[in-house]
């Protein structure tokens, strides 16, 4: 009997490829950079599987385009390219991969959220650029992370492992915005206190962005909700770029009216904003 076909979307490591050949027939698509929908659709022609990266849109176009296709299963956590709805309406199984970069992820926006307050990629450009010339009482001083109040906006499992660092590493203060309040013992293991969304705003001195991509979520950080914040408050968002407004962002880094910022993620990515990049208090 044949084994059902399976495509796998971007090139993966390995030793993922040679495990999944025990069990299907493995189609590859080798290029760095993902497919268009017309070549994913030609791609999954007779396929009952298929293995995204999380760069590739699945959505009822595609399904119905792609009759034999069973099953969804994408490498990522978050999973917002793919319509769940459409699958489930069509049998369709969709799988995700939770837990296995929580404590990557948390290590990654906690040393940005560093590098951010601490202005280290702006001093680098400043001493590679051969301006520094003498020491200045106030030269990038930047601002504490020890014994500052840490906003978590989002506090699932990379939420928390951020919250755990923040408090248990650094004496740091947490409050947190989420759709609903942690257990009373995780929030107390945790030091941390639920907070409305413009109350988080105002009290924080540093801004986690770790909430999951949605209709309810796109703009969630905007030109009002930045007004809140304080003058010095830097935000880092390592969740999904639509969550913030990059324009609104980048008018109000240049403005000078937050602190700087640490963006893993962006809108239209890989795209960056333009008024993005031509700001050195920010971290891409």
């Amino acid at each position: 009997m044949s084994q059902p076909a399976v495509f796998i979307a971007r090139r993966v490591f390995g030793d993922i490829v040679d495990r999944l050949r025990a069990h299907f027939d493995i189609r590859t698509h080798e290029g760095e950079s993902p497919l268009s929908q017309p070549e994913l659709i030609a791609a999954l022609q007779g396929c009952a599987g298929v293995f995204i990266t999380g760069s590739e849109k699945i959505d009822a176009v595609l399904l119905d385009a792609c009759p034999q296709l069973k099953a969804v299963c994408t490498m990522a956590v978050g999973y917002n390219d793919v319509d769940v709805a459409a699958c489930t309406a069509r049998g369709v199984l969709v799988t995700n991969a939770p837990g296995v970069l929580t404590e990557t992820t948390a290590d990654f926006g906690f040393a940005l959220m560093m590098a951010t307050a601490r202005r280290i990629t702006e001093s680098e450009r400043f001493l590679r650029e051969g301006q520094w010339k003498h020491w200045g009482v106030d030269m990038f001083a930047g601002g504490d992370v020890h014994g500052a109040t840490l906003g978590v906006l989002g506090m699932g499992r990379i939420g928390q492992a951020i919250a755990k660092r923040g408090h248990g590493g650094f004496d740091m203060r947490v409050a947190y915005h989420n759709r609903s309040h942690l257990a009373p013992d995780v929030e107390a293991a945790l030091g941390a206190t639920w907070m409305t969304l413009p109350d988080l705003l105002r009290a924080v001195d540093h801004l986690v962005i770790v909430t999951p991509y949605s209709a309810e979520t796109h703009h969630l950080i905007g030109a009002e909700q930045l007004k809140l914040m304080k003058p010095t408050a830097p935000l880092t968002n390592i969740a999904r770029g639509g969550i913030v407004d990059d324009a609104a962002l980048a008018a109000a880094l240049a403005a000078g009216t937050i602190g700087p910022a640490g963006l893993d993620v962006f809108e239209g990515e890989p795209t960056v904003h333009p008024a993005l990049l031509a700001l050195r208090n920010v971290v891409l």
